[in-house]
Order: structure tokens, then C-alpha cells, then sequence
């Protein structure tokens, strides 16, 4: 099958070749599925997952992507609930190869079916960002109706489904980014707009949730805007700096069926809308995500047309 590897830790993005791999093996309680869309986080390749197995030994040249939808072509030993033919999408496991191949073998468990409606690269959009929002907002943060929450990159591919969400909630929202940002984080529901390179971070004012997918100084700076009793969550680094008088977490999203369930069912209601920023080939996959590269929301690489 062919594959997007990576070799060098020190090559960035600009080291993703494609390649020729064997086809996955399917352990037990896994599936392999033959992938039609897929998401990349550049992040990725920082993570000691991407070099290593869950022994800590080097498993490299690695296949990185975590985010998928496809069909399943081959169930392992005791997988149940899920059928050969079934469309499906989800979450990729950290420590193996992933999902910016033709092929992927996944845990079953990490994957939910795909409803007919959704095609597969809207699909591809939600795993990871899907997930980590509702689980910053709600499974960390708790927010609820009347709050105020801050999202710093709101139209990004994980700010721009938290905006959704935390509007769908009945809260006030907040978000950041840069200027060109304004109008999409406009159009998803914010309440109001910062731009993060003219606008003062400080004249925000009290806020009971933070939401960051930033990281260094704009981490760091927020910390002062939440109220007592508040919360910053942030999935970029561990957090130095506290609040003085409130919550701060990091956290590393986990997998979650039912939850990816939950994200169709609002995405076919027309509830949740992934913003697609941009669709790329398998082969143009280190172009899509090279450093001088931006369009808003989340790029999305194409490996096999949806028939």
C-alpha cells in the first residue's frame, strides 16, 4: 500500500515522503480500513508516540495521522460491532501507524459508524477536533448555560467546533485569531471578535472559561482573564502559569464512540459544521502542511475517492 512515512524527528512536515509499506495486520479486537479521508496534525511529529511503541522502541519509518474515515475492510480475532463494508470514522491509536495510508488497522472500539449522509472527508474533521473541544468544554471546563467563555483560534479546525458548541449551549463566546479570522468566527456565532496582534488580550475582562489551542504567551496571558472559581484549559503545553483563583488543565484528547456518534448525528442535523479549509491528495500531504502554509479551519488529505 502506499503511505505517508516519517524518518527524521528534525525534518518538520518537510520530512513526509510517500511510501511504499506492507498491508496492516489486523490484531485481535482490531479492523483495518481502507482510509478515503484523513487528518494531520503538524504537532504530531513531537509527540514520542509518532517515533515509538508503547515499549518506548523505535518503530520509525512511522505512518502519522490520527484522524480517519473510511470503510472496514478486515475485522481481526474477536472484533465485534462493526461489520466488513461498514463505513466508519474516528481515532487512529497514538503509538502506531496511522492514518495517512491507504490502509490503517485500528482498535474497533476507537471507531463509530459513519452514517450514510456524511460524506467522508467531514468526517475526517471530527475526530480529533470534534472530540477535543466538546471534551475541553465540557468534560474539563463544565460549561454551562450563562457562562462566558474565551476560544482562543476560533476558526481554526478545533476553535471553530467549540464555537458551535458552546453556543449551542447557551453560553456567551468569545473569540480570537488573527485579522483575516474575524469574519469566519463571526459567521460560526462568536459574540465578539479579538484580533490577537492589535487588539489587547487584557481588555477582555473576566471570563469563566478559557479554551487555548495556542500555547506560550497567549497561554501564559490568559490566566489573569479567568474569574474566581473559573477554568483554563489548554491542550498545547502543561501550564506554568495559574490562575489565581481557579482551574488549569491540560489534557490530551481521548478516544470516545459514543461521543463520536453524538458529533454525526449533530453534524446531519445541521447543528455542527466542521469548517474544511482545504482538501489535498495523499501525495501532496507535506505541501499542505508546510510552516508557510495557513487557510482557516482544517485541511483534510483525500486518499480514496468516497465510491
Amino acid at each position: 500500500m502506499r503511505a505517508i512515512t516519517v524518518r527524521d524527528r528534525d525534518a518538520g512536515v518537510r520530512g513526509l515522503t510517500l511510501t511504499d509499506l506492507p498491508h496492516p495486520h489486523a490484531a485481535e479486537n482490531d479492523v483495518v480500513v481502507r482510509v478515503h479521508a484523513a487528518g494531520f496534525t503538524p504537532g504530531e511529529l513531537a509527540w514520542p508516540g509518532t517515533w515509538t511503541d508503547r515499549a518506548g522502541r523505535d518503530r520509525t519509518p512511522s505512518v502519522p495521522g490520527h484522524e480517519l474515515s473510511g470503510v472496514v475492510s478486515e475485522l481481526g480475532y474477536g472484533t465485534t460491532g462493526l461489520g466488513v463494508g461498514q463505513r466508519v470514522f474516528g481515532l487512529a491509536d497514538w503509538t502506531r501507524n496511522g492514518s495517512l495510508a491507504q490502509y490503517v488497522a485500528v482498535e474497533a472500539r476507537n471507531l463509530a459508524p459513519l452514517p450514510a449522509d456524511i460524506d467522508h472527508v467531514t468526517a475526517a474533521a471530527l475526530p480529533v477536533s470534534g472530540l477535543t473541544a466538546w471534551q475541553a468544554l465540557f468534560d474539563h471546563a463544565r460549561l454551562t448555560t450563562g457562562q462566558t467563555v474565551l476560544i482562543h483560534g476560533a476558526a481554526g479546525g478545533v476553535g471553530s467546533l467549540a464555537v458551535q458548541l458552546a453556543r449551542e449551549a447557551g453560553a456567551r463566546v468569545i473569540g480570537t485569531g488573527r485579522a483575516d479570522d474575524r469574519t469566519t468566527a463571526l459567521e460560526l456565532g462568536v459574540d465578539s471578535f479579538v484580533d490577537l496582534k492589535a487588539d489587547p488580550l487584557e481588555d477582555i475582562g473576566a471570563v469563566d472559561v478559557v479554551f487555548d489551542v495556542i500555547g506560550g504567551d497567549i497561554l501564559d496571558r490568559s490566566t489573569a482573564l479567568v474569574r474566581p472559581g473559573g477554568t483554563l484549559v489548554t491542550i498545547a503545553r502543561p501550564v506554568t502559569v495559574h490562575p489565581e483563583d481557579g482551574r488549569a488543565i491540560f489534557f490530551v484528547v481521548e478516544p470516545d464512540r459514543a461521543r463520536l456518534a453524538d458529533l454525526a448525528t449533530r453534524v446531519r442535523d445541521g447543528r455542527l459544521r466542521p469548517v474544511i479549509g482545504s482538501v489535498r491528495p495523499l501525495a501532496e500531504t507535506a505541501e499542505a502542511f508546510a510552516p508557510d502554509r495557513r487557510t482557516p479551519g482544517k485541511t483534510i488529505i483525500r486518499v480514496a475517492d468516497d465510491q
